[in-house]
């Protein structure tokens, strides 16, 4: 699986843990930045990260910001992306069974622990489909 991945300055460390994961489970990824703690706007890397997902480039994308809310409402902006922000594991494993969610959203703060449980369960959860997908078609076609 290929991951794309962002963050804006609240999110360098949690992001650098995530790359080990990502990398130990023997997935590709790229990093859309940032790199430092450097004020950046959180918009500038969720539309990078968007749009590579929403490319085909990427099967799936993390981003970071203090809350996992401003990234959260940027990268749902991109056409394609159904970005969801997920504080358990239980949330990243059904918005992907039931959503198809193709981004998942962290506050930068999260413990290391939790974190390695939410990004586990979203990029091992597949969507489920069925009843899922008339849904899923709707959200789609209210992209316009």
């Amino acid at each position: 699986m290929r991951i794309a991945i962002g963050c804006d300055h609240h999110g360098p460390d949690l992001k650098q843990f995530i790359i080990g994961l990502i990398t130990k489970a023997g997935h590709d990824y790229e990093d859309f930045g940032c790199y430092t703690n450097d004020s950046v706007d959180y918009p500038d890397i969720a539309g990078k990260v968007g749009k590579a997902v929403a490319a085909g480039r990427f099967d799936r994308g993390i981003l970071i910001c203090g809350t996992g809310i401003g990234m959260c409402i940027a990268a749902n902006k991109v056409r394609g992306i159904r970005a969801a922000l997920c504080r358990d594991a239980a949330s990243a494993r059904l918005t992907r069974q039931h959503n198809d969610a193709n981004v998942l959203c962290l506050k930068g703060d999260e413990e290391q622990e939790l974190v390695a449980e939410i990004v586990k369960a979203f990029l091992t959860t597949e969507f489920e489909e069925g009843r899922h997908q008339r849904r899923v078609d709707k959200i789609k076609a209210m992209e316009g």
